[in-house]
C-alpha cells in the first residue's frame, strides 16, 4: 500500500472513531460505537428466538419464577436510573424477558435488548434470590453499557481499508448480522461467542452491583457469589464458560469492595434500611 493510501486510511479511521463514540451509563466511559442501537436489538432478538426454540425454558417452577421476579425487580430499577440520567432514549426498543432454559453449563448471559437467559447449571452457584440478583445484574449491565455493540463495532473497525468496511457501513445486512452473532450469539454451549473483554467485564461488575442495590438486593453479595463462582472452577481443567474472561479472582473482589460504599448508599437509598456490618444483617431505621 502507497504512503498516500495509508494516509487515507488513517484519516478515514480518526473520522469513524470521532464520529462512532457513545458513552457508558454510569462509568461514563467512552466507547466505540459503529452500529446503531436498533439494529443490534432486532439481530438480538432473531438470535434470541432461534435460541429458545431449541432451547425451550422452564415453565413455573419456583427457580424459573425466581428468575422473571429477579428480572423484573432490576429492570424496573435500571429504567428508572436510565430516566433520571437522561438515558431512557437508549431503552428505545427493549423487550425485556427473563428465562431459564435447562443446561448443565454454569452459564447466564443477556442479549442486547434486555433478552436474559440463566441455566440451570448456575442454581446451585447462585443459591438464592440475591446470589441470582448478583449475576442478573452484571448481565444486565452488558446490555444497559452495549458491551455487544462495543464488540461489533471493534470487529468492523479492525476490517478498516478498503470496500469491507464500505459494504459493512452502508449495507451491513450480512456482515453485521455475522458480527452479531459472534458478538452475542447463543448458538453454542457458551452462549456468547465472542467474549466480553475484561475490561467490560469489571465494568459490568460495577454497574451489576449498583443496579442489584437499586433493585433492594444486598450488594455485599456479590462477593460471597464469585468466591463461589471461581471455587466451582477448581478441579475442573477448566473455569466454567461464565468466567472465560472475567478479571482474576483477587482483582475483582478487591474492585468490587472498591465499588461496595456508593452501592451500598443506593441500597440504604432503595429499602431504607441502614447496611449493618461485614455479618450482612440489615438494621432498619426508626419509625
Amino acid at each position: 500500500m502507497s504512503a498516500h493510501a495509508v494516509r487515507r486510511v488513517a484519516l478515514l479511521v480518526a473520522l469513524l472513531l470521532l464520529a462512532g463514540c457513545a458513552t457508558v451509563p454510569m462509568t461514563g466511559r467512552k466507547q466505540l460505537s459503529l452500529v446503531s442501537g436498533s439494529e443490534v436489538n432486532a439481530l438480538a432478538a432473531t438470535e434470541y428466538g432461534k435460541f429458545l426454540k431449541k432451547n425451550p425454558p422452564v415453565r413455573g417452577t419456583p427457580d424459573a419464577e425466581m428468575v422473571e421476579r429477579v428480572g423484573r425487580r432490576i429492570q424496573a430499577a435500571v429504567e428508572q436510573y436510565m430516566k433520571k440520567n437522561d438515558y431512557a432514549d437508549q431503552l428505545a426498543g427493549y423487550d425485556w424477558q427473563f428465562h431459564l432454559v435447562e443446561d448443565k453449563e454454569v452459564n447466564a448471559w443477556c442479549m442486547p435488548g434486555g433478552r436474559v437467559v440463566f441455566n440451570t447449571g448456575i442454581l446451585p452457584i447462585t443459591r438464592d434470590e440475591t446470589g441470582m440478583a448478583v449475576v442478573m445484574g452484571h448481565e444486565v449491565a452488558h446490555a444497559i453499557a452495549q458491551h455487544g455493540a462495543e464488540r461489533m463495532s471493534q470487529q468492523l473497525a479492525t476490517q478498516l481499508g478498503g470496500a469491507t468496511l464500505a459494504v459493512a457501513l452502508a449495507g451491513k445486512s450480512t456482515q453485521t448480522q455475522a458480527l452479531a452473532m459472534a458478538a452475542f450469539g447463543a448458538g453454542s454451549v457458551v452462549g456468547i461467542l465472542l467474549p466480553f473483554s475484561r475490561a467490560q467485564e469489571s465494568e459490568a461488575d460495577k454497574m451489576g452491583i449498583n443496579f442489584m442495590a437499586m433493585a433492594g438486593y444486598d450488594p455485599r453479595a456479590s462477593i460471597g457469589l464469585w468466591q463461589r463462582m471461581a471455587e466451582a472452577s477448581k478441579g475442573s481443567g477448566k473455569p466454567p464458560a461464565f468466567l472465560s474472561t472475567h478479571p482474576a479472582d483477587e482483582q475483582r473482589i478487591e474492585r468490587l469492595k472498591k465499588d461496595m460504599p456508593e452501592a451500598l448508599k443506593r441500597y440504604e437509598k432503595a429499602t431504607g434500611q441502614k447496611p449493618a456490618g461485614a455479618g450482612g444483617k440489615k438494621k432498619s431505621k426508626g419509625k
